[in-house]
């Protein structure tokens, strides 16, 4: 199931965009919100997706929420795909 939950939260463009944007370093969801013209709570939304999916932590600092991008999900999916398919040398 968590391979699907993984493959489903890929499916959304705005979550690859959010990811790319973590690609660079963690940031608060405002930061993130910034980037799109979306309201707060669809950027929640994806946030939360991508958090129950794991390809995203959070960590709190005071009063903000800071997101940064969980690689090892992703090396998981590019291995499956690389396994899926096959090795033609």
């Amino acid at each position: 199931m968590a391979m699907q939950d993984t493959l489903r939260a890929l499916a959304d463009p705005t979550r690859r965009s959010i990811l790319k944007l973590l690609k660079g370093g963690s940031l608060s969801a405002g930061e993130i919100a910034d980037h799109f013209d979306i309201t707060g709570a669809a950027i929640s939304r994806h946030l939360s997706v991508l958090r129950d999916a794991d390809l995203i932590r959070d960590r709190r600092e005071g009063k903000f929420i800071y997101y940064e991008l969980n690689a090892s999900v992703l090396e998981e999916i590019m291995l499956f795909l690389t396994d899926l398919k096959g090795d033609k040398t």
